[in-house]
């Protein structure tokens, strides 16, 4: 049973392996990539069900006992998130199918895009604090290469942002893993847990959690650290955009959410409802003015990404059962909309060669399934019923207001109606107005084509879209699986005792 705590790291790792073999056959590389995904997708439902049916699971490597050996862990949290990055895995590589170029493909792009996705899970599965940074480390040194492929001045620029905040970030993380093991002379994390509610120290720890708020922060870009995102986010081509936006500021999240639910919680008062909320409500707005003020499809999404971001930390703010099953909800559905609304502006550039909104238009008379398409997650994304967002927002509204935090309560309400304002904006400026008569095709290296096409021949295109659009609806529509699920999860990581007792291999 626990070889499936091995198998979304294993079967992403082997499939970049593999993949090298066959340098420069493009052909066979994009089958092994499209098996490899499909792969990770169904070892990850089969963790997810084998967790949900017999409880937390880990593995020691090694033949060392926990807290000395390197542990693997999967509680329901985890098993979430490994799910969903195979669900974007297998999404973005059907996609990138038709939307990366030769060029990218022969400097490596498949291997790269299992590498990261071996990052990622490793990231969600590990059980000690030193490996998560060794995670993070393999996450960004493939995501850094995905986003400079292909080397142009743009990419390189947005790329040297992107890895310069992510390395202070890793500098800041080893500094305050340092002072942890100084503290507690351990650095798995059930053992830390442990360890931290019997210190006597509280000052020291509380310095010790801000420093992991802003390494985390760094990464899950939190206010005021979140530049380097919309800087590089919408640099790269849509398939490799999509994957960052859906993926990898989650793992920061995913992050924050652990250490502040197992580690951080003796002085919740402060770091919680204080500073996390604080940093929460500022993340939304600031989010959300970028993204008003924004002229370019991809860059406009970036900015949202600060913005929802946002949400998933006030329901670790908040800390109550409803709220961090919110934000687990918020979670799912966000990574589902937001990759697919990257997907949406890929296809949008194919058809009229440009992310400008002053340079497209008309595609709701001449794509009408299009504009369905980007709808369905636009609105949903704003939180507009019976879509998956509204439900993830009542949640954490919800929670607001029974724990009586009237005003992040009042900004997510505010938030979510500016989001539907630049939902609108695009919608107006993509779909709904005239074409331009001065458009013209850029030639971008991602685009296959510069000819007029139909959505009949861009099929590996719009079937993920379809997917994620049909999900979306279905969330929405029947969202009491995913509430289970997530108010499940949210109860493991308040009562985190199930945790540390399978780590140390306790009986329960």
């Amino acid at each position: 049973m626990h070889i499936l705590l091995l198998l979304p790291i294993l079967i992403p790792f082997l499939t970049a392996i593999v993949s090298l073999f066959f340098w420069n056959q493009r052909n066979i590389q994009r089958v092994l990539s499209t098996i490899g995904a499909a792969g990770l997708l169904g070892a990850a439902l089969a963790l997810l069900n084998s967790i949900w049916q017999n409880g937390i699971q880990a593995i020691q490597f090694g033949g060392w006992v926990a807290p000395f050996g390197i542990t693997l862990v999967a509680d329901l949290l985890s098993a979430i998130m490994v799910v969903l990055t195979g669900l974007m895995g297998l999404a973005v590589g059907v996609y990138s199918l038709a939307n990366i170029d030769a060029r990218r493909e022969s400097f490596g792009y498949y291997p790269l895009f299992h590498l990261m996705l071996v990052g990622i899970c490793g990231a969600f599965l590990t059980g000690d604090l030193f490996n998560m940074y060794v995670w993070f480390e393999v996450l960004l040194i493939s995501s850094f290469v995905l986003m400079a492929l292909g080397g142009e001045r743009s990419q390189l620029e947005g790329g040297l942002k992107y890895v310069t905040l992510n390395l202070i970030s890793s500098l800041l993380f080893l500094i305050a893993v340092g002072i942890l093991y100084g503290l507690t002379g351990t650095l798995n994390m059930a053992h830390l847990a442990r360890r931290l509610a019997a210190l006597d120290q509280p000052g020291l720890v509380t310095t010790v959690s801000i420093l992991f708020m802003i390494a985390y922060g760094i990464k899950a870009a939190l206010f005021p650290v979140f530049f380097w995102l919309p800087s590089s986010y919408h640099t790269p081509p849509a398939a490799i955009s999509a994957i960052f936006a859906g993926m990898l500021t989650k793992v920061g999240v995913y992050a924050l959410i652990r250490v502040f639910t197992l580690l951080f919680v003796q002085n919740v008062g402060y770091t919680h409802t204080f500073l996390l909320m604080t940093i929460a409500g500022l993340t939304m707005v600031t989010g959300v003015l970028g993204a008003a003020s924004q002229n370019e499809f991809r860059r406009i999404l970036s900015f949202h990404i600060i913005s929802q971001i946002g949400y998933m930390i006030m329901g670790l703010a908040l800390y109550s059962p409803l709220a961090l099953a919110g934000a687990v909800f918020y979670i799912a559905h966000h990574i589902i909309v937001k990759t697919n609304l990257f997907l949406v502006s890929g296809v949008v550039h194919r058809l009229q060669g440009s992310y400008e909104l002053k340079k497209l238009g008309g595609l709701y008379r001449t794509h009408l399934a299009l504009g369905i398409l980007f709808l369905i997650p636009a609105l949903s994304l704003a939180g507009v019923p019976p879509l998956s967002g509204f439900w993830a927002k009542f949640m954490l509204i919800k929670a607001g207001l029974e724990t009586g935090q009237y005003a992040i309560v009042a900004t997510a309400l505010v938030v979510s109606i500016l989001t539907l304002f630049s939902m609108t904006k695009i919608w107006a400026q993509v779909f709904w107005k005239e074409l331009p008569p001065d458009n013209h095709q850029d030639t971008l290296p991602e685009t296959a084509s510069t000819a007029p096409v139909g959505l009949a021949s861009l099929k590996p295109l719009i079937l993920p879209i379809v997917l994620l659009a049909a999900l979306t609806v279905a969330i929405g529509l029947y969202a009491e699986p995913l509430f289970s699920l997530s108010t499940q999860a949210a109860e493991q990581l308040l009562h985190p005792t199930g945790y540390i007792q399978t780590v140390l291999g306790e009986t329960l």
